[in-house]
């Protein structure tokens, strides 16, 4: 073939080549501007395309401006101070625990400051802050903040780490995180369980001076409380905060606080202690209407309710530190044990006195008595009319003189052995008239068994059934009205 032909076949083609592409590059601009269209039959206006458009401005500012960006640095260093505005919302407060004087909180802790380095202007009108990436708190400079009374504090990581960032076209930053607190509280128990406790949580920078760093507190909110919140041992009164400076060795540092008032609910102590030692003291004084002859069931009372009291007393101050001084819970404890006690030393003094015969007439004598009688009803001789003659017992009972009589029961003493000497003394009528025998020793009989003489009631026991109950009264009385009443901080 002639070098004509072939030109002359090639020239077609070429144009033909050339007329495709260009009807599909037209093709391609028409259905570009159909889908970006508003009015459009799919609905997808210039909205698809714009969040593409965003997405790449946001990644272009976040790159320039971490460009040159040192976070090992504060902002405006050199010139004035950085400041960190801190707010806290408590989601939950507890345990309190005396034993280690702490207290723990679980809160979303907040911290704002502005770093003019990444100030920039406003990506669009309706987002007018950037929600970053927890990632990027490793590239910018955050504030050391530490609790300064804290023990043992972490940051929730389930299921991922619990922090917020957000940053603002004016360059400030909004860092919040979730944080479980555990810090010390050191408490005053003088008045345990009616105490009311402040607890304080301190917050500041750990490298940063007073020139470099301040902390003060939110001006629109402090400490939040959620709503619903309540604790099993406390009531939060509330949580005052305030701001002020420590000095250290390198300098001055700001610090801010915040003191939780917290009132002690007394349900728990009402049902354990104090109901449990009242009941004791009262089931003590059943005592006092027991006959004094019953040695062995006063002493068993007295002696279980000694036991059970010092039980009761361990075990209550099982959970607390221990103080150096007494605590309302001590005192009264105390209290109830000395009334306890105080009823096996009454009754020492009763069992004393009845030995020695405050009125009562024992087996061992009524039976010598008995005897006298029954060898004077077997004997036939009949006694001539002679002097009375005390018979055996009322000599032995005549010259029994105790040293108790010098002083002043001596006048009762002879009465009370007038009688005695009046009932057992044999006259010698009954010896001459054996008739008269058995009505008299009937009667001698009768008034050795009657009941005021074996069980009589002793006048200790009568004063006791008042005065203690009275005392315990007016002492609790006292108690609780110096314990119980709130006292001005």
């Amino acid at each position: 073939m002639s070098d004509k032909n072939k030109y002359t076949i090639k020239f077609p083609l070429i144009f033909d080549l050339l007329f495709l592409l260009s009807m599909s590059n037209r093709c391609c601009n028409v259905t570009s501007q159909h889908l970006g269209s508003p009015n459009s039959s799919t609905g997808v206006g210039s909205s698809f395309i714009r969040p593409v458009k965003t997405r790449h401005n946001v990644s272009l500012l976040l790159d320039k401006l971490l460009d040159d960006y040192n976070h090992h640095l504060r902002p405006d260093i050199g010139g004035p101070p950085t400041i960190v505005d801190v707010d806290i919302m408590v989601r939950s407060m507890g345990p309190v625990s005396e034993a280690d004087m702490t207290f723990s909180l679980d809160c979303y802790f907040r911290q704002t400051w502005r770093d003019t380095r990444l100030a920039h202007q406003q990506v669009s009108k309706a987002d007018d802050q950037l929600s970053l990436s927890v990632s990027m708190l490793d590239r910018i400079w955050k504030p050391d903040t530490y609790f300064y009374n804290g023990k043992n504090s972490y940051l929730h990581t389930i299921t991922t780490p619990n922090k917020l960032v957000r940053l603002f076209p004016d360059g400030r930053i909004l860092y919040s995180s979730r944080l479980t607190i555990k810090a010390s509280c050191p408490m005053e128990l003088r008045k345990f369980p009616m105490d009311v406790q402040l607890c304080p949580l301190s917050m500041g920078s750990f490298a940063y001076t007073q020139s470099e760093a301040i902390y003060r507190w939110n001006k629109d909110r402090q400490i939040v409380i959620a709503p619903g919140m309540k604790m099993s041992q406390f009531d939060l009164v509330s949580a005052p905060v305030s701001n002020y400076n420590i000095s250290f060795k390198h300098g001055n540092h700001s610090m801010i606080s915040v003191r939780f008032h917290l009132h002690r609910h007394m349900g728990s102590f009402l049902i354990q202690v104090y109901g449990p030692c009242i009941l004791l003291v009262v089931l003590s004084w059943v005592s006092f209407w027991l006959n004094r002859e019953a040695t062995a069931d006063r002493v068993s009372l007295g002696v279980t309710t000694v036991l059970t009291m010092t039980f009761l007393g361990l075990e209550a101050r099982a959970n607390l530190p221990k103080v150096t001084y007494p605590t309302a819970l001590d005192h009264f404890i105390f209290l109830s044990f000395g009334f306890i006690f105080a009823t096996i030393v009454q009754f020492a003094f009763v069992h004393y006195f009845t030995k020695y015969g405050f009125g009562e007439l024992y087996f061992s004598e009524m039976a010598i008595d008995d005897d006298v009688d029954e060898q004077l009803d077997n004997s036939d001789e009949v006694f001539p009319a002679a002097p009375p003659t005390p018979s055996p017992v009322v000599a032995r009972k005549t010259k029994q003189v105790h040293p108790r009589e010098v002083f002043s029961v001596e006048s009762h003493l002879r009465s009370i052995k007038e009688e005695e000497t009046a009932v057992v003394q044999i006259q010698p009528d009954e010896r001459s008239n054996p008739s008269q025998r058995p009505r008299r020793r009937n009667q001698s009989r009768t008034q050795q068994w009657d009941g005021k003489a074996m069980n009589s009631v002793s006048k200790i026991d009568q004063i006791s059934r008042i005065f203690f109950p009275a005392l315990f009264i007016a002492i609790n009385l006292f108690y609780w009205y110096t314990y119980a009443t709130p006292a001005s901080e």
